[in-house]
């Protein structure tokens, strides 16, 4: 039963968020029950639920300190929860060991904020870095060919390879860390503010790079962001942490149905107003592209 407010009307979170009650795990690719996470005192999540189905891209949106990234540090097993439980593709990482369940770890891959390459390795060793780690009997030649062709598949050069990160600008750093993600060929992906400090053109073109690899490579993707326009074109739906919780989950426009201040505000404020209009506008376009050449 839906928990309710004082006047009978629905919570929000309970209205769109998944029913934690649901058998159907295959259905989904990571499953959170009642997750806490606490330092010390300060507790960041507390009962939290989140459902990620397979083959979606979730955006995960929620104000500074609501603990997104520390969400996501604790789905892929680099925070250990205070109570909870995380299933990831079936296995649990609450209960995995780092030297027995390792193995889980090469389905998914993770590009952090600013891509967190190694300074001192060049793009094509960034990249085999976790091939070595996974396959360390693949010869020199093969991995070289391999991270060759994660690099190009992100868009860079066969040059930006040979090239260290200090060299790079910020959003082929980030396509670089993007190409080490990809390097195993994980069915989950896991993106930290891809789009933050690139400008405009740049955001929409990683937007665009993301959405093509989701269809091509058929990945489940898990997106923090602050980016509206991002939201907009590409995610499937938005997860919204506020109250040390998920709140909602759902589309956008069914999360504009909702009352809850932050969302409102997040969501129907000017620069929400601006990717809406703006979004609408795009395909509006598309759409009329579309039935042109049909006609």
């Amino acid at each position: 039963m839906s928990e309710s407010d004082p006047s009978g009307a629905p919570a929000a979170d309970t209205a769109i968020a998944p029913a934690a009650g649901s058998t159907d795990a295959g259905e989904f690719a990571i499953r959170v029950r009642d997750l806490c996470n606490a330092f010390g005192t300060h507790v960041v999540h507390e009962n939290l639920d989140l459902d990620v189905r397979r083959g979606e891209i979730l955006g995960v949106v929620g104000g500074s300190g609501t603990g997104k990234s520390v969400l996501m540090r604790a789905i892929i097993g680099l925070q250990i929860p205070e109570s909870g439980s995380i299933e990831v593709l079936g296995q649990s990482i609450t209960e995995a060991r780092v030297d027995a369940d390792i193995s889980i770890r090469s389905r998914w891959g993770v590009l952090f904020q600013g891509g967190a390459l190694f300074s001192t390795l060049s793009v094509g060793e960034n990249v085999e870095v976790p091939l070595r780690e996974f396959y360390p009997d693949i010869g020199d030649d093969l991995l070289s060919e391999i991270a060759r062709y994660k690099v190009l598949l992100t868009g860079l050069s066969d040059e930006a390879g040979a090239k260290f990160p200090s060299e790079l600008s910020g959003g082929m750093r980030k396509r670089a860390g993007l190409a080490r993600a990809l390097a195993l060929d994980p069915e989950l992906l896991f993106l930290d503010e891809p789009t933050a400090g690139l400008d405009p053109i740049g955001a929409a073109a990683f937007d665009q790079l993301i959405l093509g690899l989701q269809h091509t490579l058929g990945l489940t993707v898990f997106l923090i962001t602050h980016d509206l326009d991002t939201l907009h074109e590409i995610c499937d739906r938005v997860a919204v942490i506020a109250d040390k919780r998920v709140i909602a989950v759902g589309t956008i426009p069914e999360l504009l149905a909702l009352d809850h201040p932050w969302i409102q505000e997040y969501f129907s404020g000017p620069r929400g107003r601006a990717a809406m209009a703006a979004h609408v506008a795009d395909h509006g376009m598309a759409d009329t592209a579309v039935s042109a050449e049909r006609a």
